[in-house]
């Protein structure tokens, strides 16, 4: 009888392949779906088929992280250099510091995990990103809250510097404070 038993819940041969046929079909819809939409996003020509995608997948790619943005090659390369840096102050005055990581300061395999954030560092001081920057600042202040005494306040301050081919020296990093606010306590994470 317990022979029986095994027999019966062990797959039969032709569920064992349809069960597979499932997986390969997934797996390969899976590729296929995150080729076309890396393309359609990645792309830099506007085709009306392209745009069209690209208006469909363009929040998806947005969240996971898998837009790319052309503008490091001709014509028109980037020409300034820059970096995030949260602030955060206590009650007491005492201030905390919280950097982006920057690719220049990180090892090979560094720069291979926190690539994202780059990317994130990137894009975050657009204006349309502005529906980001409370949340931003709230996750940052929320990284010090057991460390100092109660929060007061948050900035998000984007250092930037200009690229000058050939120059010797590169130019001082200019401050630019694009989010400030009181902390409250309650909204923190």
């Amino acid at each position: 009888m317990k022979r029986d038993n095994i027999k019966r819940n062990t797959p039969s041969k032709g569920q064992a392949t349809r069960r597979q046929r499932v997986v390969r079909v997934a797996i390969n819809t899976f590729i296929v779906f995150h080729l076309v939409v890396i393309l359609c996003a990645a792309l830099p020509i506007d085709p009306a088929p392209i745009v069209r995608i690209r208006g469909l997948v363009w929040p998806y790619v947005l969240w996971t992280g898998l837009f790319q943005r052309w503008d490091m090659f001709a014509p028109d390369p980037p020409t300034t250099n820059s970096y995030i840096k949260a602030v955060v102050i206590d009650q007491d005055r005492h201030i905390h510091v919280w950097p982006f990581p920057r690719m220049e300061e990180l090892s090979l395999g560094e720069r291979f995990q926190k690539e994202r954030y780059r990317k994130f560092a990137d894009v975050l001081p657009a204006p349309q990103m502005a529906a980001l920057w409370p949340d931003v600042a709230r996750r940052i202040a929320g990284q010090f809250d057991s460390q100092a005494g109660a929060l007061d306040k948050v900035m998000l301050i984007q250092f930037q510097s200009e690229i000058t081919p050939g120059a010797d020296t590169e130019p001082p990093f200019r401050p630019t404070i694009f989010y400030e606010d009181y902390v409250h306590p309650e909204t923190l994470p």
